[in-house]
């Protein structure tokens, strides 16, 4: 059953930052993971959500989507990422 890793990103250095795209399409690739959505227009229907930045990645399972997150391949990216921006990341079962 595919997982998806569901991010809220508020960056903080941009420069920073595009070093990180860079890095991550390579590592999430590997693990069989895909873009749904990167960065695109929201709207807001209810509520007060305003995500600066969200992404929506695809993998075949919670265990793939776990193994990429702690890989030697995203782990440089995230440290990255981690000095440039704030964000909320969770992963959630598909249906």
């Amino acid at each position: 059953m595919s997982a998806f890793v569901v991010v809220e990103i508020e960056v903080h250095d941009q420069e920073l930052y595009k070093a990180y795209t860079q890095l991550t399409p390579a590592s999430i690739a590997s693990y069989q993971g895909k873009f749904i959505a990167r960065g695109g227009d929201t709207i807001v229907l209810e509520g007060d959500w305003q995500p600066k930045r969200l992404v929506l990645l695809e993998f075949p399972s919670v265990n793939v989507a776990n193994s990429w997150w702690n890989s030697e391949e995203y782990t440089k990216a995230r440290a990255i990422r981690q000095k440039a921006a704030s964000t909320k990341m969770i992963i959630i079962d598909g249906v």
